[in-house]
């Protein structure tokens, strides 16, 4: 679901951007409020393993294209939405900082999209009141689907608002979206719910160590093995290709594309050293988002 630059325009991109520094300067103030030592293994570890799970595209029987878990919903219920919503942000910023992956003019709505509607809409409204009931695993299930769905919705309205979808095509380019991210929802919403179920009984040091184990695993070893089909965005837009227009006009589009250029170092190292690089990145990114929050929390209440 990255969204990359040729898909948004500044006009979309650079509003979007905006909306996600806001929601990450909220998202900080809010989850500082509660934020102790004891939650920064936890917090690093859940981070680590969502930017690995998302290397590890899997192939969608029947269609031709792969998924990945995004990971808003999984990271929303380990470690609360507003540290989850800074943890999406590390994660798409080392991505697209240092991968490549996803375009800097879409940076904001990626963020919107597997970030916000995961952590602050469906979060909210399925998982945690399911949760609350004792009813995790189904709470995961539903609001993983949901994340999925209103991201994908999401993509459409920001292509079309970017000019880079025909009109026309709106409808036909929402059904392909929705059809292929509801299997992709389903397998996150099934592994998201395990990891919700067990986190309930096992202590959370030995399951940060466990997390982070297979973090390293998934990412170093078993991601070379990831399905190489398109994935369900680029799967879609090829079924629409006569109605997309590819946006590669302006000084904002070039200076983005050379400025990632000059930054994907690590997608141009042998794949396991890149790979585990960029696990580090993502780690390193988290431990200093917990550390400040953590100061701030000792700091207020000192106050």
């Amino acid at each position: 679901m990255h969204l990359g630059n040729g898909i948004i325009c500044p006009v979309t991109g650079l509003p979007m951007l905006a909306i996600a520094g806001a929601t990450a300067y909220y998202a900080y103030k809010k989850a500082r409020k509660d934020f102790s030592k004891d939650r920064i293994l936890p917090a690093v570890a859940t981070t680590g393993l969502v930017f690995a799970l998302q290397m590890i595209n899997f192939a969608i029987p029947a269609t031709g294209s792969s998924g990945h878990i995004v990971g808003g919903i999984l990271l929303a219920a380990l470690l609360g939405p507003y540290a989850a919503f800074l943890a999406m942000c590390a994660i798409l910023l080392v991505q697209v900082v240092f991968f490549a992956d996803g375009g800097l003019l879409a940076l904001g709505c990626n963020i919107f999209n597997m970030g916000f509607l995961a952590c602050f809409v469906a979060y909210p409204l399925l998982f945690k009141p399911l949760a609350d009931r004792n009813k995790p695993f189904l709470g995961a299930v539903l609001a993983s689907i949901a994340a999925l769905q209103l991201g994908s919705i999401a993509v459409v309205i920001e292509g079309a608002l970017s000019g880079s979808v025909a009109l026309n095509s709106i409808m036909n380019f929402t059904g392909l979206m929705q059809v292929i991210h509801l299997p992709i929802g389903i397998v996150e919403g099934v592994v998201t719910g395990i990891a919700a179920v067990i986190a309930k009984v096992v202590d959370s040091k030995k399951l940060s160590y466990t997390f982070a184990g297979i973090s390293v695993v998934l990412a170093g070893v078993i991601s070379q093995y990831a399905s190489q089909k398109p994935d369900g965005l680029e799967w879609s837009l090829l079924n629409i290709s006569d109605s997309v227009v590819i946006q590669t006009q302006g000084m904002l589009y070039a200076m983005s594309e050379a400025l990632q250029a000059k930054t994907s170092i690590f997608a141009s190292m042998p794949y396991t050293f890149g790979s585990i690089a960029g696990l580090a990145a993502v780690a390193v990114i988290m431990y200093l988002f917990g550390v400040v929050m953590t100061k701030h929390t000792v700091n207020e209440n000192a106050e």
